[in-house]
């Protein structure tokens, strides 16, 4: 009997505990404004940039250390510079022009930090898709700034 009555004051103590964790959390599925709005921000310049082709801009919309994982293989950009020219030279040769969101879905937030899904697609000059893209995108706030920290997905 003694042992079930220590079993239930354990059982008790830890659910109030964890209650009182999970009700003074900061992470949340919300997004508020302000941040939705800066991470939205962050991302059309990142896509804006991208389809400038100027690899320097594009970088202004990235934090440092930067992490891409796409086909298994995570790479890492320690800090501001020519990215692989490959990328755009690889693009090109399927006739991409420029690319375009079609969603960015804001999933999960915490204090300096939001995870976005987002689905982009790749069209040519003349307005011909090439193809449509899921990714997901950390996007951080680090020394007072919002920049995409993270790049995930699954396009060539």
């Amino acid at each position: 009997m003694m042992y079930i009555i220590l079993f239930a004051v354990f059982c008790g103590i830890t659910l109030t505990a964890f209650l009182k964790i999970k009700l003074n959390q900061k992470d949340s599925h919300e997004v508020n404004a302000e941040d939705r709005a800066a991470v939205l921000k962050v991302l059309d310049n990142y896509m804006a940039t991208f389809n400038s082709k100027n690899p320097k801009a594009w970088q202004a919309t990235y934090h440092f250390p930067h992490y891409k994982l796409t086909n298994g293989k995570m790479s890492v950009l320690e800090r501001p510079g020519i990215p692989d020219p490959a990328t755009f030279i690889t693009l090109k040769q399927t006739g991409w022009d420029h690319s375009a969101w079609d969603h960015r879905n804001m999933m999960q937030t915490s204090r300096g930090k939001v995870h976005v899904d987002t689905q982009f697609s790749r069209y040519k000059a003349d307005g011909t898709k090439i193809g449509t893209y899921e990714s997901l995108y950390i996007v951080t706030k680090e020394d007072g700034r919002w920049g995409v920290k993270v790049r995930s997905g699954i396009a060539e």
